[in-house]
């Protein structure tokens, strides 16, 4: 059977939950997404305020508390938000890419070989057993090296070492602040065969979220090299049915998994910052237009926080000391500038009492975008926003 690009794209919808808000615990709505982005610390509680019916902050602070949740870097080689019984799984599969990119480069540079430095970080390891300061865990590197090496080794030990974030307090759980904890129920560091079963099982949790996907969409998501994909895809065997792509590629799927309708309604959306339904895929014109993807995924990484309407990225909104505004990059029509509207009051009740200017750090990009529809979609309270079109300001 050969799927369209609208059956691809409600199927992703649909699976993250961004057809229709789906009732249950936030930790049920991360392990159906997979994996939530938590780059920023607002992002996860903005990722699931878009998935989850009657969302309430409070139950997200419960869950990375109590480490029902955790926040490390299990995918992608950057922080996400996963269930704490998916780490350890998820951390092993992507173990041999992790390896060879953070404990190369400027460690090998400085004549650590990465031999050494992986012993580091299992050592490391026991030292984090209990709460440790990012400023702690760098003296204890120093006091095994000397000051260069340490310096040059600490970046990538930490990124490598299977640690978690500790969340410190503010408005999102987590701030600016780093502390590291590690996790309970440590990954194997160095160990081919528990690396291999484990990609299997990631390659299913990934088309559980994602699927249908292709195997360099896959490998994206997971940032593992291809070869490895494809070996589990094989090994799963009659585990994947297999379709093709719009435009002739191969693409897999969970063998007993259902495709909505590709005429499905896909109601208005304002995401969060690195959200996976934009980045989860080497083909990202799934959901994001080519012509437009640029604009919202910057050089440096930066991926803005995107207005979604009809199941495509159309532009991007911000928090301002008015309220909340969307610049949409193509034509929207009235009935899509109300929807918008109506997220966009629901965001700015949500977003009223943790942090009213979230993202703010991020506005230097707006006078580096292109021209378009700019409308205030929501005031501050106490604030009357009036819709204006034309490039926003600074």
């Amino acid at each position: 059977m050969q799927l369209t690009a609208a059956h691809l794209n409600r199927a992703t919808l649909d699976r993250q939950s961004l057809l229709e808000r789906k009732p249950g615990d936030v930790v049920a709505a991360v392990r159906s997404a997979v994996a939530v982005q938590a780059q920023s610390p607002a992002s996860p509680y903005i990722g699931l305020w878009n998935r989850v019916a009657g969302f309430d902050a409070a139950d997200l602070d419960a869950a990375f508390t109590s480490y029902e949740l955790v926040r490390g870097n299990p995918v992608r080689m950057t922080l996400h938000a996963v269930a704490a019984d998916e780490y350890r799984p998820f951390r092993e599969a992507t173990e041999p890419s992790l390896y060879a990119s953070r404990l190369g480069g400027r460690i090998a540079e400085a004549g650590l070989p990465a031999a050494e430095a992986a012993a580091l970080s299992a050592d490391l390891l026991d030292f984090t057993a209990e709460v440790r300061t990012a400023r702690e865990c760098e003296a204890w590197l120093a006091e095994r090296l000397d000051p260069e090496t340490a310096k040059a080794a600490w970046p990538g030990i930490r990124q490598y070492a299977p640690l978690l974030r500790v969340p410190l307090g503010g408005p999102w759980v987590f701030n600016e602040k780093v502390s590291y904890l590690t996790a309970p129920d440590r990954p194997a560091l160095g160990d081919e065969d528990a690396a291999e079963a484990a990609l299997q099982n990631l390659v299913l949790r990934y088309l559980s979220g994602f699927g249908p996907a292709s195997v360099p969409d896959v490998a994206q998501f997971a940032m593992v090299q291809r070869g490895r994909v494809k070996r589990a895809v094989k090994a799963l065997g009659d585990r994947l049915r297999a379709y093709e792509g719009p435009n002739g590629e191969a693409l897999f799927d969970l063998a007993d998994a259902a495709l909505p309708d590709p005429g499905t309604p896909a109601p208005p959306r304002l995401m969060a910052m690195w959200d996976n339904v934009f980045l989860a895929y080497f083909d990202r014109s799934r959901t994001i237009p080519a012509d437009i993807r640029t604009h919202m995924i910057r050089n440096n990484g930066d991926v803005l926080p995107m207005i979604l309407v009809d199941g495509r990225a159309a532009g991007v909104w911000r928090a301002t000391e008015a309220g909340i505004e969307a610049t949409a990059f193509r034509p929207l029509t009235d009935d899509d500038w109300a929807g918008l509207a109506a997220e966009a009051e629901a965001l700015a009740a949500f977003l009223a009492d943790r942090d009213p200017d979230v993202y703010r750090r991020y506005h230097h990009w707006w006078p580096r975008l292109p021209e378009g529809k700019t409308v205030a979609l929501a005031a501050r309270l106490g604030f009357r926003a009036r819709p204006r079109a034309g490039r926003s300001p600074p």
